[in-house]
């Protein structure tokens, strides 16, 4: 019988190692797995390096893990949000790396992994510090940059519910990086809201198929 529930959160996280390369769902706060990220927090990883939308908001969540020193590289969009006072201090300081990806090429080169793409070329970024010593190609007279896919050893989503095959929904905005993240990485551990039994969710409505999830667990699972 498959099942892939985790009965506590930090069972769901027990083996995410030191130097992991970790995608987190969640554009700022919405779709953010709170309770994974707090009890990979507890469980000590290190020298991570985390691909993420931005690099944390306030004291919580991706900003609590970047506090605590545990995140040795972040690759994300946006970086200098008001409140990521803590990514702004060890980044002047020298004590954390920065691969700043544009927002779309963030999620195509997430994509690109799911996919089993080995690249892809795009605009965005050619005649910039971005598309410097990457290559480049001229097509229908349009200047392209050759961007990598980003492959991730575990990705920490939040959907809104889970079966115990795990497939997942979303709750409207929430989704965001959640599905591509899932086909991107060999671990991909999905805190829920609920889990319901098998059957009950609608195929039609299923954004995340099992197949892509490892692991589910309820977010408030101790």
């Amino acid at each position: 019988m498959i099942d892939k529930t985790i009965a506590t959160l930090e069972r769901a996280v027990a083996d995410i190692h030191d130097g992991a390369t970790v995608m987190i769902g969640g554009f700022g706060n919405a779709g953010m797995p709170s309770a994974l990220i707090d009890a990979l927090l507890a469980q000590g990883a290190r020298d991570l390096t985390v691909v993420n939308n931005n690099a944390g908001n306030g004291d919580t969540g991706l900003a609590a893990l970047i506090k605590a020193k545990r995140v040795r590289k972040i690759i994300c969009s946006f970086p200098r949000q008001a409140d990521s006072h803590h990514f702004d201090a060890l980044y002047r300081a020298g004590e954390i790396e920065l691969e700043l990806t544009p927002q779309g090429n963030l999620a195509e080169r997430i994509r690109a992994a799911g996919a089993g793409i080995g690249g892809f070329f795009t605009p965005t970024g050619y005649g910039t510090l971005l598309g410097e010593g990457k290559e480049t190609r001229l097509i229908d007279g349009r200047h392209y940059v050759l961007e990598s896919p980003i492959h991730a050893d575990f990705a920490l989503i939040k959907a809104l519910r889970g079966d115990r095959w795990g497939n997942l929904v979303y709750r409207k905005t929430a989704r965001n990086f959640g599905p591509i993240m899932a086909t991107a990485a060999k671990t991909t551990i999905a805190q829920v809201s609920d889990i319901v039994a098998l059957g009950e969710l609608d195929p039609e409505h299923i954004v995340t198929p099992g197949i892509f999830v490892q692991r589910v667990v309820q977010e408030n699972a101790q």
